[in-house]
């Protein structure tokens, strides 16, 4: 329980889901922990929850916000060991009603903002350092109404080996996990009644959706020195979904 023993990590959107669940892993493998989210009630119900943390509230799809995230990480800890960057927002929509600030937003949160948020921890990175991104299945499969959303999910596996290769040099190790369906509030958000939750389901060979927990210890083996030779490398977590 102590493969992160003195490590400082970052999880961004850290309030709930998988973040959430990331971050108690984390603490329990001895790291000092961070996270950012939208809104102070749920920053404050996750700190309540995970106990001693940092927590910043950052909008995950505003560049300029990138550079206070990593200057907050510099006054708290000093430095930075781990960077999980999961904060995103799932918005499906058939191809026809998409409308461009829509798209904005999604390529904001989603892949635009992580971009510049790693541009602004190079200077506080370790080395070592490892970079944990959340992407997703759906970079993979064909699934309807998800146009917009699987491609900046696409954009983060690319990133995960591209700077692998131009980061590596530094000591920074970037992997990503590619989640399938998770069982997280994200289903309710996006409107999924009983029966879509079902149909989704019957999806996957193993006939359930994921828990946080499998996607959570995942990350933490990428993030722990376990995962030092481990680079550029995408691990998928569906359930088996994507080999149908």
């Amino acid at each position: 329980m102590d493969r992160l023993r003195n490590k400082r990590a970052l999880v961004t959107g850290g309030t709930s889901g998988i973040g959430l669940e990331t971050a108690r892993h984390f603490l329990k493998e001895g790291a000092r922990v961070a996270i950012t989210g939208s809104k102070d009630e749920s920053l404050a119900a996750a700190c309540k929850e995970l106990g001693d943390v940092l927590t910043i509230r950052a909008d995950a799809g505003d560049v300029p916000g990138q550079k206070a995230i990593a200057n907050a990480i510099r006054d708290g800890f000093g430095g930075l060991d781990i960077a999980f960057i999961n904060a995103g927002i799932g918005d499906f929509r058939p191809v026809d009603r998409w409308d461009e600030a829509g798209f904005d937003r999604s390529v904001a949160v989603n892949l635009k903002g992580p971009y510049f948020l790693i541009q602004a921890l190079l200077p506080i990175l370790a080395n070592p350092a490892s970079i944990v991104l959340n992407t997703s299945i759906n970079a993979h499969i064909g699934m309807p109404n998800s146009s917009v959303y699987a491609l900046t999910k696409a954009g983060l596996v690319s990133l995960a080996r591209t700077l692998s290769g131009e980061l590596l040099g530094r000591g920074i190790r970037v992997n990503a996990v590619s989640p399938g369906p998770i069982a997280t509030p994200l289903h309710g958000k996006i409107g999924m009644g009983d029966a879509e939750v079902a149909g989704l389901i019957a999806q996957i060979p193993a006939g359930r959706r994921g828990d946080a927990s499998e996607i959570a210890q995942a990350v933490v083996f990428l993030a722990s020195d376990e995962a030092a030779f481990t680079v550029g490398s995408e691990l998928i977590i569906d359930g088996g979904m994507s080999t149908l």
